[in-house]
């Protein structure tokens, strides 16, 4: 069942009929629908006229400030990944790439109809998009290719980065804001954007009245284009949340081993509360609080119009800011101006602190629980798919226009035929760029997104086969014709001084560390080393096994050592699971093993069985992590010698 909790301005629109205009406590939100409270949500976004509230299966509702405050279902077709909600704006994010919004600075003949914005896109070839974020008026969006557009209104001058008329009469394009981005970060009311590139620099533009640039005092109250932010704080970039005066940044320091710690920065106007202090900031500057502490890490944040709430891995809900509306939800309607921390009801969750989540209104705030959820290989395919920089094969549309792919996924995903390639290139031939794609898509993922154009592939395709028994494929050819498949291995893992060779492609499908360490940096094509030798042999055979078949090699037995060995490195190489993931499937196996064992012993039933580990949020308390396996990440050039890369990792 849903745990949502809900404080704040109860109007525009009002959620709870019965209750007063102004919540000032948390209580549990409820949705009129009974069938609505069982199913499990995945996110929730409010901004000053509209709440979406999005369940885990591709659906969502969406409650509009109407007389008859009777929440409507979002008509879209397509699987809805993720929603946003600005001041006067609405997108909706499919899991197939597409866009779809509304409000009067996007389309203003008919400002409450959904309409594709993701097809305005003048190039044809950069119309997938991977994810979207809500301003005030505008909305952006970050397409595969690692392109910025926005698309929204351009009245008050904010952002100029295309040429305004007084009256807007048509639907607007989305314009190319910048290249080689990785994060966009704005706000349901910022007039203010940041862009972060893959080198982790910044920068930003806007509305810059308050400092809320962060470019430091001097500078001026509009920045009309993208401007490099200096100064700042060492660390990665974790999160940057807008509000319409101030911004606050989430950092990692990179400097801690074991746990690294993230911390708050903040710049922008004190007068409005939502800096977290009692004085402007020009630059950002850490937010310091005896709330935060030593042991303590910061989960997630949520900036509202001038609110800010915070969740913490010790459960503490902490938050500052405005206060007009009830919306820090402290029971009254105090101003907070620097961190307090809010009372909470007993959490029915409250063992997994780290699935709850915070989204905050204009005027209004959630906090609710949504369990993350690994992605399957289908998504990790397509995902692949949608990334150009490794693509080595191309194929020619009935319109000229080339549409590339990964040579290794289709050599697998074909029947084992070197003529299919060149029947494919046929196919594709005679079709338009977007039926290309699906074409495509449908050959990574064995979904039949288009029936009429599957007809045409699918006597090409191992349509029987799943997508495990593919990367096994992969995994066995490897390890069997090494010769034959050489040129494909193009990087190298490093045990004890012997070499291991992996595909990049493979490596990037399943853990965001491969995926930011190869994709980040583009102009490097350089093979990588990485010094493994922390894992015992029988680990590094499980955890080689299963990236390639999301399956546990049946000969080796599991002991408790391999579990401890596993679980910290699928933390911190931050393995893309599926379900059932690597970590439930060893404990489900160790479990079974000591029920075999204790079978075959005839024990006596009054005997006390080994005991179980039931879920992972109980076992990972048991896990001192500063005393367990240390696995240290150290990439060198391949003309390094073998005894210089070994000294290094020990001197690490």
């Amino acid at each position: 069942m849903n745990e949502i909790l809900f404080f704040g301005l109860n109007q525009y629109p009002k959620l709870f009929k019965n209750e007063p205009d102004l919540i000032t406590k948390p209580i549990q939100f409820k949705f009129k629908n009974e069938n609505e409270n069982e199913k499990q949500i995945k996110q929730i976004s409010s901004g000053s006229y509209s709440t979406i509230f999005l369940f885990k299966n591709g659906k969502a509702i969406e409650y509009l400030n109407d007389l008859n405050q009777n929440p409507e279902k979002i008509q879209i077709e397509e699987n809805i990944q993720k929603v946003t909600v600005g001041w006067q704006n609405e997108a909706i994010l499919t899991k197939e790439g597409n866009v779809f919004a509304k409000g009067k600075y996007i389309s203003p003949i008919n400002p409450n109809k959904f309409i594709n914005i993701s097809s305005l896109i003048e190039d044809t070839n950069d119309r997938i998009i991977e994810d979207i974020v809500s301003g005030a008026q505008s909305i952006y969006l970050l397409t595969s290719n690692q392109n910025a557009y926005r698309i929204g209104s351009n009245k008050f001058r904010k952002i100029v980065v295309w040429k305004s008329t007084k009256k807007v009469k048509r639907i607007q394009k989305p314009i190319l804001m910048m290249k080689n981005v990785s994060k966009i970060f704005s706000g349901i009311s910022s007039y203010h954007v940041f862009l972060l590139n893959s080198n982790q620099e910044l920068f930003g533009c806007g509305n810059n009245q308050y400092n809320q640039l962060g470019l430091g005092k001097s500078r001026r109250k509009t920045i009309q284009k993208l401007t490099k932010i200096q100064n700042i704080p060492k660390g990665k970039i974790i999160d940057i949340k807008c509000g319409n005066y101030h911004s606050i940044m989430l950092i990692e320091n990179e400097n801690e081993n074991e746990n690294p710690k993230r911390k708050l920065y903040s710049c922008g106007d004190y007068l409005n509360n939502g800096l977290g202090k009692n004085e402007d900031t020009y630059e950002f500057t850490e937010i310091k609080s005896s709330l935060f502490e030593n042991d303590d890490n910061i989960l997630d944040f949520s900036v509202g119009y001038y609110h800010t709430l915070i969740l913490t891995s010790n459960s503490k809900l902490i938050g500052f800011g405005d206060n007009l509306f009830g919306q820090l939800g402290t029971g009254d309607t105090n101003d907070q101006s620097i961190p307090i921390q809010i009372e909470l009801p007993k959490l029915r969750f409250n063992e997994n602190i780290s699935s709850y989540h915070i989204s905050c209104g204009n005027q209004k705030s959630f906090l609710y629980y949504s369990p993350f959820s690994f992605s399957n290989l289908e998504e990790d395919l397509i995902k692949l798919f949608r990334r150009k920089e490794f693509c080595d094969i191309s194929f020619k549309t009935k319109n000229g226009e080339i549409i590339k792919a990964h040579k290794l996924i289709l050599k697998y995903r074909l029947n084992q035929n070197q003529n299919e390639i060149e029947k494919l290139k046929e196919i594709i031939s005679n079709k338009s760029i977007k039926e290309s794609n699906q074409i495509f898509e449908m050959i990574y993922s064995n979904r039949i997104i288009n029936p009429k154009l599957y007809s045409e592939i699918k006597e090409i395709i191992n349509s029987n086969e799943k997508i495990e028994e593919t990367m096994k494929r992969v995994y066995l050819n490897e390890n069997e014709n090494e010769n034959e498949n050489e040129n494909e291995k193009d990087f190298i893992i490093e045990r004890n001084e012997k070499q291991y060779k992996f595909p990049k492609l493979i490596l990037i499908m399943r853990s965001e560390l491969y995926r930011g360490m190869f994709l980040s940096v583009t102009n490097d094509t350089s093979n990588k080393v990485t010094d493994y030798s922390e894992l015992s042999n029988k680990s590094f055979q499980l955890f080689e096994y299963w990236i390639y078949s999301n399956q546990i090699k049946d000969e080796i037995k599991i002991t408790q050592e391999i579990i401890d060995e596993i679980k910290i490195g699928i933390d911190y190489f931050q393995l893309n699971q599926t379900n059932p993931n690597l970590f439930d499937l060893l404990i489900n196996k160790f479990n079974n093993q000591n029920q075999n064992q204790n079978q075959n012993q005839n024990q006596n039933q009054n005997s006390k069985p080994k005991p179980k580990y039931k879920s992972k949020s109980k076992y990972k308390s048991k896990l001192k992590y500063k005393s367990k396996l240390k696995l240290n990440l150290n990439l060198k050039s391949k003309s390094k010698s073998k005894s210089k890369s070994k000294s290094k990792s020990k001197s690490n």
